[in-house]
């Protein structure tokens, strides 16, 4: 509850004349309550009358707007000043003659903001892409409806949409408008209201339509076939992710990553960006550029210019000399607007209701709408020429005695009697004998009733077609259908936005990595070293955490890469610059957590590479051996965590990274048995997941415990120990070889 303090001015003021009692006592109210009937009436209207577009399509101000443009005639090829639009549709929508000019604006051809605009513009109407190009005054600008519309109008006056009162009760309006095509979905729409919003990216709208086709003939229809993606009207290129976009047509929310287009002019040396992403602006993407190179971050550029013209947008960037164009854009998508994000929240009135859905869902809500306008239309159709047909069959009754009703009409008395006359006369209703008293004189002749009369038969037929049409919704779906294909046929344009795929777009900028020798070095329990040849000699004694021992060292330099294996058959991908050098009095850094790994996964296993040449052995305990060739694991994305690194059919015994296929391994089993073989001994298989081939013949109950690469001097006889071929039981050490050791990385 609001604390307020219960005071009255009243009493410290003397009693004049026009005095209200009881001005400026301050009571006590509940928050709630006040919230409630004030706070939420405006929250609700905001949702329901401005932010939130409804299943035509549109919101109020956009409908209020094109009837308004409707009803004055501009659907023809005449235009209006703007300023006559603006005023005309202050009768419906009293929010003021800049706000309805905004909107107008932004439903034109000339800002080009829809892919297919609904208001039809001469003069200047700004662009969508520039934050700077204003739209000149309504007085300068004139407007009409875009031949598009006329799918948006048609019937409108059958009856096919409710009609409600405007604000003063003086006019009528459309609550919604009986749209032949899903405009919900092809042309974009974005809103803010009170706790929610709403964001509804554009979709080409042949693939709108056909995929509306496929629903209505097959509700299971997969959608993806034929809705590639969404389709923005500034073109650029979107970065198709198909679990995304599924999840999008799923959800209804998710985000469309956008990106900027360009070409590179070799003669000039410069790169022309000719589209943007629609969320950004041209000024916004050049200031951040401008900013970027005064920060010293971007050194490649010489110039950057807005070249905006009549042919559209343009910005142009000189280069350097001898700078790679594609790289320096790389670097230009990572760090500037020219890649951005449209955040898709697809969030649709329903039957009053804001409601977020999912594409499928959007299309048959359409649908169910759409059949509902087709069937009010030929219900309004049925029943005009049900009268029609009423008025011929008592007209018909005429035709079997003119003179009859001659003489009935000139032998009544009273005006006011001939209708009932004609109606006891010839066994007519009133509706009907009113139609024949109004027929002219000069028409009371047998051929223009048999004329009038020849249409009953073809009244009939087309009654009774639409009586059927009116009771069977597959057959208003035909029509629909129909009216559909006749829409693409009319109005279908090529994509604007380019498709293209994310695993084959370079995610990381190859950025100037200083290259120097480095040692890399690994623990058993998973920390990481690197540390420089200055610093190693410098240091003292490696420190360990207690009971940790050194696992593998490697002296690389520091432009390279890392790959770690875990226990849980899976490898994270690294780069040494990733790491800071440090010294050898440090534990380092701890690799599941630096890499992100999952909950309970360890780290076993280190190999640095440059170019992935060589092999991976993985030695499982049942005798097997998996060989796999390291390039397996270069990937053109730069994903950092890979699945199934290795096959998870048996339990590991150890991994072994050769870069010389003509090495000698050396394996032990946990019966003491000693094998020898070359690393060419075994074919590698493409799969990193393979189960691999037999290699250590093994007895009951013994498995493989260890292997690493054979060096001269390990063993003092190893000929003994090398294997003719595999797989092979190996050797038990004999004599004064009973004890040698070997020593294992």
């Amino acid at each position: 509850m609001a604390r307020k303090k219960k005071t009255s001015l009243s009493g410290q003021m003397p009693k004049m004349q026009g005095y209200i009692a009881g001005a400026g006592e301050i009571v006590e109210q509940k928050i709630a309550n006040t919230i409630e009937e004030n706070y939420m009436p405006y929250a609700m209207s905001v949702i329901l009358s401005r932010a939130i577009p409804e299943i035509d399509g549109f919101k109020p101000s956009h409908r209020k707007l094109l009837y308004t443009m409707y009803k004055m005639g501009l659907l023809g090829t005449t235009r209006t000043k703007s300023a006559n639009i603006v005023g005309q549709t202050m009768k419906l929508n009293p929010h003021g003659d800049s706000a309805i000019y905004d909107t107008m604006v932004r439903l034109s051809r000339g800002y080009e903001a829809l892919l297919h605009p609904f208001v039809d513009s001469k003069g200047n109407f700004g662009k969508f892409y520039s934050r700077d190009m204003a739209w000149a005054a309504s007085r300068y600008t004139e407007a009409k409806l875009d031949s598009i519309c006329n799918e948006l109008f048609n019937d409108i006056d059958k009856d096919t949409v409710d009609f409600v009162d405007n604000y003063d009760n003086t006019l009528k309006e459309p609550t919604l408008l009986p749209a032949a095509f899903p405009s919900v979905l092809v042309n974009a729409n974005t809103g803010i209201a009170v706790g929610m919003a709403s964001s509804i990216c554009s979709f080409n709208l042949e693939e709108v339509c056909r995929t509306t086709i496929g629903l209505l003939k097959d509700p299971k229809f997969d959608i993806m076939t034929t809705l590639l993606a969404p389709d923005f009207t500034g073109g650029a290129q979107i970065i198709y992710d198909r679990k995304i976009i599924e999840n999008i047509y799923k959800t209804g929310r998710g985000s469309v990553r956008l990106r900027g287009r360009y070409s590179y002019d070799k003669f000039a040396n410069c790169i022309d960006i000719s589209s943007i992403p629609q969320t950004t602006t041209s000024e916004a993407i050049i200031e951040k550029i401008i900013d970027l190179v005064k920060q010293g971050k971007i050194k490649e550029i010489a110039d950057i210019r807005d070249e905006t013209g009549i042919d559209g947008l343009k910005i142009t960037i000189d280069l350097k000399r001898g700078i790679n164009p594609d790289k320096l854009m790389q670097k230009l998508y990572k760090m500037t607007p020219l890649e951005d994000s449209f955040s898709c929240n697809f969030n649709i009135l329903i039957a009053g209701t804001p409601k977020v859905m999912g594409v499928r869902e959007i299309l048959n809500e359409w649908s169910a709408f759409r059949i509902e306008c087709v069937k009010r239309r030929t219900y309004f159709d049925l029943n005009k020429k049900r009268d029609k047909l009423h008025l011929l069959r008592g007209l018909e009754k005429i035709l079997l005695d003119l003179d009859k009703a001659v003489s009935i009409i000139r032998n009544t008395e009273e005006e006011t009697q001939v209708v009932p006359n004609l109606m006891a006369g010839f066994g007519i209703d009133d509706i009907q004998a009113e139609y024949v008293a109004e027929i002219k004189l000069r028409n009371l002749n047998r051929e223009y009733i048999l004329k009038r009369t020849e249409d009953i038969s073809q009244l009939e037929k087309d009654i009774s077609e639409l009586e059927e049409i009116v009771g069977s919704d597959s057959k208003i779906k035909k029509i629909i259908i129909k009216e559909l294909e006749n829409i693409i046929k009319k109005y279908a344009q090529p994509r604007k936005s380019m498709i293209i795929y994310a695993d084959e777009i370079e995610e990381e900028i190859e950025e100037e990595i200083p290259d120097y020798a480095v040692n890399l070095f690994f623990t058993r329990e998973g920390y990481f070293k690197k540390i420089t040849p200055l610093s190693l000699r410098m240091g003292g004694e490696q420190k360990f955490k207690e009971g940790d021992e050194m696992l593998q060292h490697f002296e690389t330099t520091n432009n390279t890469d890392i790959i770690f294996f875990s226990d849980k058959c899976q490898a994270y991908k690294a780069k040494a610059p990733m790491f800071g050098d440090t010294k050898a009095s440090v534990l380092g850094e701890y690799i599941p957590s630096k890499l992100e790994f999952d909950e309970g996964e360890n780290a076993i296993y280190m190999i640095p590479t440059k170019e992935y040449k060589g092999y991976v052995f993985f030695f499982f305990e049942n005798g097997k051996a998996a060989k796999v060739p390291l390039e397996s694991y270069a990937t053109k994305t730069n994903r950092k965590k890979l699945t199934g690194a290795y096959s998870d059919k048996d339990k590991l015994a150890a991994i072994l990274y050769v870069e010389d296929d003509e090495s000698e391994i050396m394996v032990k089993s946990s019966a003491g048995r000693i094998m020898i073989f070359k690393s060419s001994d075994l074919l590698a298989k493409t799969s990193r997941n393979t189960q691999g081939v037999a290699l250590f013949k093994l007895s009951k109950g013994h498995r493989i415990m260890t292997a690493d690469v054979y060096k001269e001097g390990m063993l003092r006889n190893p000929d003994r120990y090398r294997a003719k071929s595999v797989p092979s039981a190996g050797q038990f050490p004999r004599g004064d070889e009973d004890g040698e050791q070997m020593k294992f990385n």
